[in-house]
C-alpha cells in the first residue's frame, strides 16, 4: 500500500471572500473517521455553488483552513473500520463535499464518509466522468425526486444546451416525458440529438407563443437552469397540475402569479442538490452511474487545469468566461 505523506497541496480559504482569497498551500492530510474514506483526488470539478459557498453568498458551517469543491473522483488511499464495502485502490467518486461542514476535495487528498462515496465502474474513464456527475445528479434528482417526471408529461427546460439543462433533457426523454427546450441556435441540434423533440431559441421574442404552440395542453413541468425566471410567463403555460421547478437564480426575486397557481392546482418547488439526503443521493447515483457505463450522459466541454489555478477557475466562472465549459483542477 502506498504510504500516505503527513501534508498535501490543497486550494483553502481562512475565511469567506472573494477568489482571490483562495491559497494553494501544503496542510495535513486529513485522517478518516471510522465510517469514512480516504481518497487520493484525481480530479475536482468546479460548480458554480463553490463559488457561492466561498463568496459567503450560501451560507453553510465551514471548518476553516476550508478546502474548496465539492465534486472529485479518485481512489481509495485508507479506510476507517465502518467503510467496508470500499477496497484500498478502488475508483471512487463523490458530489457532495465542501457543505454543512464537510471539507471539499480540491487537494491531493480528501476525507469522504462512506454513505457519500460511490464507485465508478472500471470501464468508464474518470477524466469523463468528473464532468457530468454534478449536473447528470441534480438532473436527475430535479427531474425525477423533485418535478415527479413521468410518461407522457410534457416538460419544458429553458437552457437545454447548458451542462444542467442538457443532462436534464436526457432525463425527462428517459422517463418518458416530450421535451420542449430552448438554447442557443448553436446548441439546436445538440438538444435534438438527446432526444428533446422541438428546440426553440431563448432569444425569440414569440417563444412563449411558440412554446404554447408546441405544447397546447401545457406544460407539465418547466425547468429553468439559466438563472433568469419569470415565474408569470412560467405559470401561464403550466398545464393542470403543472410544476415549476427552481433550481437557480440565487438573487432572482420574480413577482409570484397567485391566482394562475391556484387555478391550476400548480406548483413551484424549490430545489438545491446541498440539501438532498445521502439516499437520495445515492439514488441519483445509482443512476448516474448506469447511464455512464451505457454512455448515454451528455458531455460538453471540459477544461483541464492545475491546482494552482483554483483562484482562477473561481474567477472565471464568476464572470461568465466558461459558459458551456466544465472547468476540472488536477491536483
Amino acid at each position: 500500500m502506498p504510504l500516505i505523506p503527513a501534508t498535501m497541496r490543497a486550494a483553502w480559504i481562512s475565511q469567506r471572500g472573494p477568489a482571490d482569497q483562495i491559497r494553494v498551500e501544503p496542510i495535513a492530510v486529513p485522517a478518516p473517521g471510522p465510517s469514512d474514506v480516504l481518497v487520493r483526488v484525481q480530479y475536482a470539478a468546479v460548480n458554480p455553488i463553490d463559488t457561492f459557498v466561498r463568496s459567503g453568498q450560501y451560507i453553510t458551517p465551514l471548518p476553516f483552513p476550508f478546502v474548496i469543491g465539492r465534486d472529485m473522483v479518485g481512489t481509495v488511499a485508507a479506510l476507517g473500520d465502518g467503510a467496508s464495502r470500499f477496497a484500498i485502490g478502488d475508483t471512487v467518486w463523490t458530489n457532495s463535499l465542501g457543505h454543512e461542514g464537510r471539507q471539499g476535495c480540491t487537494a491531493e487528498f480528501a476525507v469522504v464518509a462512506s454513505d457519500r462515496l460511490y464507485p465508478l465502474a472500471r470501464e468508464v474513464d474518470p477524466a469523463v466522468a468528473i464532468g457530468v456527475f454534478h449536473p447528470a445528479a441534480t438532473a436527475y434528482l430535479a427531474m425525477t425526486t423533485h418535478a415527479r417526471t413521468q410518461a407522457g408529461d410534457t416538460v419544458y427546460i429553458a437552457g437545454g444546451g447548458g451542462h444542467v439543462g442538457s443532462a436534464a433533457i436526457a432525463m425527462a426523454v428517459l422517463a418518458g416525458a416530450r421535451v420542449i427546450a430552448s438554447a442557443a441556435p448553436a446548441d439546436h441540434d445538440y438538444c435534438r440529438g438527446l432526444g428533446a423533440d422541438v428546440v426553440l431559441d431563448y432569444r425569440d421574442e414569440g417563444l412563449a407563443q411558440k412554446i404554447a404552440a408546441a405544447a397546447p395542453d401545457g406544460i407539465d413541468v418547466h425547468l429553468n437552469t439559466s438563472g433568469r425566471h419569470d415565474l408569470q410567463g412560467a405559470v401561464d403555460m403550466l398545464a393542470h397540475g403543472g410544476r415549476v421547478v427552481l433550481m437557480s437564480g440565487l438573487k432572482a426575486r420574480p413577482e409570484l402569479p397567485v391566482g394562475g397557481l391556484y387555478t391550476r392546482d400548480a406548483s413551484i418547488l424549490g430545489f438545491a442538490i446541498s440539501n438532498a439526503s445521502t439516499s437520495d443521493l445515492q439514488a441519483a447515483a445509482n443512476r448516474v452511474n448506469q447511464l455512464l457505463v451505457q454512455g448515454t450522459l451528455p458531455l460538453r466541454k471540459t477544461e483541464v487545469l492545475p491546482l494552482a489555478e483554483a483562484a482562477r477557475a473561481h474567477q472565471r466562472m464568476e464572470a461568465g468566461e466558461v459558459q458551456g465549459i466544465r472547468l476540472i483542477l488536477k491536483p
